[in-house]
């Protein structure tokens, strides 16, 4: 922590504070008397204590509502309790256990985007720990994605989405189609492939080595769909659609292709007419968007 090694330092010596993912609040206790809770085992006075408790209300937004107990709030209130609990103490880090997990899809967006700006105004930095490969894009400066133990990339939201570097991380973040390709030849980061007999074209991942069996990973939203071949293309691949679903502001296409690999693609629902079940499509996409990774 700022530059220190902080391994060999007792827990309880490190300036770093929690939020719990059951929040963890005293039921007994008033919201004021939760959020003074950490100045009072530091022998704060009183006094002290009142000013920077009404400062970290503020911050969350439930000055009206200091003297309810925890029973009294909803959901996303108890879950400000709780990070005020947590940075009343001017943490140099503070770790949140997936602090949004026990809230409703609306309300946890919601409280997404005021935690980002809560960290973007205070400068502390956020550790935030989740499952929700969404969550993670939304709110994170920096990810870090890690596969029973290991880290397997840390990168920037945008580099870990467009450029993973394993097949674990690919899959894991967002949704992706990964198909097993040979490696026919490559220049730079070009790299001609056969998938079932038909050549594709794809972008070698970052770090990664060459070998003569790799995984190709395209991003659904970066799969047209079209009911003729278009000739301008470099390659297309037929395929019969097996369901359309759709998904309020996306519309969600199954392609089945030639050799029964199953492929995902999501367009924007714009009220035009979609592919139906059983429909031929041709299947392509922009040579740049197929990353090409180590199997």
């Amino acid at each position: 922590m700022e530059g220190r090694n902080v391994v060999d330092i007792p827990p309880y010596k490190r300036d770093v504070n929690t939020v719990f993912q059951s929040y963890a609040l005293f039921p007994h206790m008033t919201v004021y008397e939760n959020i003074a809770y950490g100045l009072r085992m530091k022998g704060v006075p009183k006094s002290a204590q009142a000013e920077r408790v009404q400062e970290v209300l503020r911050m969350v937004q439930l000055e009206p509502l200091g003297n309810r107990k925890p029973m009294q709030l909803s959901g996303g209130q108890q879950q400000r309790v709780a990070v005020a609990r947590a940075l009343i103490n001017k943490p140099k880090v503070l770790l949140l256990d997936e602090p949004l997990g026990a809230l409703d899809l609306k309300l946890r967006k919601q409280m997404q985007i005021e935690l980002k700006h809560l960290q973007q105004k205070l400068e502390i930095t956020f550790i935030y720990i989740t499952h929700d490969q969404e969550e993670a894009l939304t709110m994170s400066d920096r990810i870090a994605v890690m596969n029973q133990g290991r880290i397997e990339q840390v990168a920037a939201p945008k580099e870990i989405y467009d450029s993973p570097q394993s097949k674990y991380v690919a899959d894991f973040i967002g949704e992706t189609n990964l198909m097993e390709v040979k490696v026919l030849s490559h220049k730079g980061n070009g790299v001609v492939l056969d998938f079932s007999g038909s050549r594709l074209g794809g972008r070698l991942g970052k770090n990664q080595q060459m070998a003569e069996t790799m995984i190709l990973s395209v991003r659904p939203e970066r799969i047209r769909l079209d009911k003729e071949e278009r000739l301008e293309q470099s390659f297309a691949l037929p395929g019969i659609v097996e369901e359309t679903i759709f998904v309020g502001s996306f519309v969600r296409t199954i392609v089945r292709l030639a050799d029964g690999t199953q492929i995902f693609t999501m367009s924007p629902s714009m009220g035009k007419a979609g592919f139906v079940a059983g429909e031929n499509v041709w299947v392509s996409w922009d040579e740049e968007d197929g990353i090409v990774i180590g199997a």
